[in-house]
């Protein structure tokens, strides 16, 4: 060994309490938990705002009329330390059924701009509906629940294969979560 070669005795306890490990059972990890959903909506692209050629110029075909739609894989993400009772972080159960009532059944198969309130005033940009739905799901993960000492780390929305967008709450005087 290295210390063994320079005249340090590795025994020595004194040396070894710098690098041992806490014992995996009983120390808090945070343990970060992702669970993938999918989704299909229509949207269209429009600021009443704006002018029809500011309109065209700012999101060109995605400014259609007739609107366009996307099969959304969204991802999200709980963080919290694993339960000493169950060896899980959150309930997956819980957890689906969280997300199927406050995101699935409010968004999918419906048109972003026309059915429902959350996007009557606000352009469905991809980024603003992940925003919108870490909100809806960060007000009911902060409720409690099964394993409630996990909350809501990331939501990520996949847009198209090459377009994803991820939004990890406001982050205040508080810092990083």
């Amino acid at each position: 060994m290295l210390l063994a070669a320079l005249g340090t005795d590795c025994r020595d306890p004194s040396l070894r309490s710098g690098w041992q490990r806490a014992n995996p059972y009983t120390a808090e990890k945070m343990v970060y938990l992702t669970r993938r959903y999918r989704f299909c909506a229509s949207h269209r692209l429009h600021n009443e705002a704006l002018t029809d050629e500011a309109n065209l110029r700012i999101y060109g075909k995605c400014d259609s009329p007739f609107g366009h739609g996307h099969n959304y894989v969204l991802e999200v993400t709980v963080q919290g330390p694993i339960d000493q009772e169950t060896g899980m972080v959150f309930d997956l159960v819980a957890l689906d059924g969280i997300v199927a009532k406050e995101v699935l059944e409010r968004f999918d198969y419906t048109n972003l701009n026309l059915d429902g309130e959350d996007f009557r005033s606000r352009v469905p940009t991809t980024e603003n509906v992940c925003e919108r739905i870490f909100q809806l799901l960060e007000v009911k993960l902060a409720q409690g629940g099964p394993l409630h000492a996990a909350g809501l780390a990331r939501v990520r929305l996949e847009e198209t294969s090459s377009n994803f967008f991820e939004y990890e709450g406001e982050r205040g005087a508080s810092g990083p979560m």
